[in-house]
């Protein structure tokens, strides 16, 4: 048995296919599909992205069906399979054989991995992958098991249009062959057929309506225009096909026919899209009220560009077809979005008929705080997912129905939740404050301490008596006001020994650095700079009586000035020199 096809042919049957899967699939604009031939078999991958929908036994059935429609040959064996793309391993396949008559349906197994004993490795095995002609030739450095995936190279189809075949998949009957049985005695009629002994007027006409074929497709600008050019390549066939067999044209005529029959069938495809496009347009003036009416309107968007896109770029057609079919493409997302927000409200609907039963059931046990909560809770998620159903929508009336029954529902559960809520939020906000006021203490950030200590003393008194956290609150009060005197106290004395640093270090800078210090729970401690004693040292030894008396007047106001921050401060102040040795000190109050 030998396969029917050639490479320009498995081109031409995965477009169809592709294109069958897109006119009869939900999701078909999502799926690709190759073709190859091993071992006299045909060989067919479809693949999708993950995550889309795929009911695998629609899809083996168009399939199944496009095929015998293409394909006339006795016992034709063919395997499909199924896989998401980037997974090697196929998920489904589908083997058959084509016959004249009918076909016999071998095995449709889901899972190919273990049934069909196929390498787990690879959904396309040695034995079952798509090998290429060139892969029993491998070069040194390939594997002898070297695999061919189909889909590497496989064209984006989505726009992809029809392929001219080199000869037809199978033959194609445009026209009845008319067999005139003329009786042998009447020669002279038959010689008075057309073309055969006088001038061959349909032949004339005929090609002059083939070179005018393009000029009258760029100027048709309607649907009626095209019926028209149509209607003009019908009667020009049907006079063509008068010409007897017989005639010395006849052959030129019958390419002639075939020609114009093949440019009718383009329009006439072309018109109906149109006119079913036409209709689906009208059918969407006026929003849908249901969902099996939108999807009558996205089959009928996919009738109209399933068609279209077999259009090749190299037909006269295609200038007129292409603009539209943008349109009808958008006009068909904007269906398929609607079918799917659709879905979503129907959704949102059964939810929140579920979240008002469970609500129902919790308002009859429920006691404590946490229990309240969760009745009302439970209500609002049930408003909620039906309050953002759109008034575009098909269930949007019984939506705003179930809301009126809800709403005053969830007044009545919020309504026993609030007294014992507010009460719960007072009492966690005063530990949450204390906890605060803790840890800026460990940081020594005393103004911070003392504000969350002042807000969490606040908190636990505002926890009112008939609340069920009113004997907890009130057992805060004493420790958070005794932890709030503490910090006040720490903040004080923090306040003073910023303002100790800052007369410091006001009175050590200069151009010359005077000194340095210290500051400890008892004491300051100064140290002199030795570029500072060095700069007195520099000027003493000039022996200026002038430099002596102002270094002297210095040093006095620098230990005046220690002596004041000193007292400030109610720390002792001792003072070294660079070496250092005491120079000075100073206890505040003696």
């Amino acid at each position: 048995m030998q396969v029917a096809v050639i490479e320009e042919d498995l081109q031409f049957i995965a477009q169809i296919l592709q294109e069958q899967l897109r006119a009869e699939i939900p999701s078909g604009e999502f799926f690709q599909v190759k073709c190859a031939v091993k071992n006299e078999q045909l060989m067919i991958l479809t693949q999708h992205p993950q995550g889309v929908s795929a009911d695998t036994d629609n899809i083996f059935a168009v399939l199944e069906e496009a095929l015998r429609s293409l394909l006339n040959h006795h016992e034709q064996q063919v395997e499909i399979f199924l896989r998401i793309v980037g997974v090697k391993l196929p998920y489904a396949k589908h083997s058959l054989i084509l016959q004249a008559l009918e076909a016999k349906v071998d095995q449709a197994v889901e899972g190919v991995g273990e049934e069909e004993k196929i390498d787990n490795s690879s959904p396309f095995s040695a034995s079952d992958s798509f090998i290429d002609d060139q892969s029993s030739t491998n070069t040194p450095n390939e594997p002898e098991d070297q695999l061919f995936d189909p889909m590497a190279d496989a064209p984006d189809l989505s726009f992809y249009t029809t392929v001219k075949s080199r000869r037809p998949i199978k033959p194609i009957v445009l026209g009845v062959v008319v067999t005139a049985i003329a009786v042998l005695g009447a020669a002279a009629y038959l010689l008075t057929r057309p073309c055969v002994m006088f001038e061959c007027k349909e032949i004339q006409t005929a090609e002059n309506l083939q070179k005018s074929w393009q000029r009258l497709i760029q100027t048709a600008k309607s649907e009626s225009e095209l019926t028209k050019v149509q209607q003009q390549l019908v009667e020009a066939t049907v006079a063509l096909r008068t010409i007897p067999g017989y005639s010395p044209r006849y052959q030129e005529a019958e390419t002639l026919a075939t020609n114009l029959s093949k440019r009718s069938e383009a329009i006439n495809k072309v018109v109906k899209a149109f006119g079913v496009a036409s209709l689906a347009t009208q059918k969407s003036q006026t929003p849908a009220n249901s969902l099996e009416e939108l999807k009558a309107r996205q089959q009928l968007w996919r009738q109209a560009i399933a068609p279209l896109e077999t259009i090749s770029a190299n037909n006269e057609l295609y200038g007129l077809v292409q603009p539209r079919l943008g349109i009808y493409r958008a006009k068909l997302r904007t269906v398929n979005q609607q079918l799917q927000l659709e879905d979503k409200w129907l959704k949102k609907i059964t939810a929140a008929k579920n979240m008002a039963n469970a609500a129902t059931k919790q308002e009859t046990t429920a006691k404590t705080l946490s229990e309240l909560q969760k009745v009302q809770s439970t209500w609002q998620v049930a408003i909620n997912a039906l309050s953002i159903i759109p008034k575009t929508s098909s269930v949007y009336s019984q939506a705003q129905q179930l809301l009126i029954e809800y709403k005053p529902k969830l007044v009545a559960a919020r309504d026993r939740a609030t007294q014992q809520l507010l009460a719960a939020k007072t009492y966690k906000q005063a530990i949450e404050n204390a906890e605060l006021a803790k840890r800026y203490e460990k940081q020594n950030q005393w103004q911070a301490a003392v504000t969350y200590w002042n807000q969490a003393v606040s908190a636990a008194k505002q926890v009112k008596q008939d609340s069920l956290y009113y004997t907890q609150a009130q057992t805060l009060i004493q420790p958070y006001s005794t932890s709030l005197k503490q910090a006040e106290a720490k903040l004080q004395v923090a306040n003073s020994l910023q303002q100790t640093r800052t007369d410091l270090e006001n009175t050590c800078s200069g151009a010359i650095r005077v000194c340095d210090f210290t500051i400890t729970e008892r004491e300051i401690i100064v140290r002199m700079t030795p570029e500072y004693e060095q700069a007195l040292n520099s000027n003493l030894n000039q022996g200026n009586q002038s430099t002596v008396a102002s270094i002297t007047s210095h040093l006095e106001s620098l230990q005046q000035a220690l002596d004041v921050i000193s007292d400030n401060a109610n720390l002792a102040v001792v003072v070294f020199d660079a070496q250092g040795s005491q120079i000075h000190g100073h206890v505040p109050g003696r």
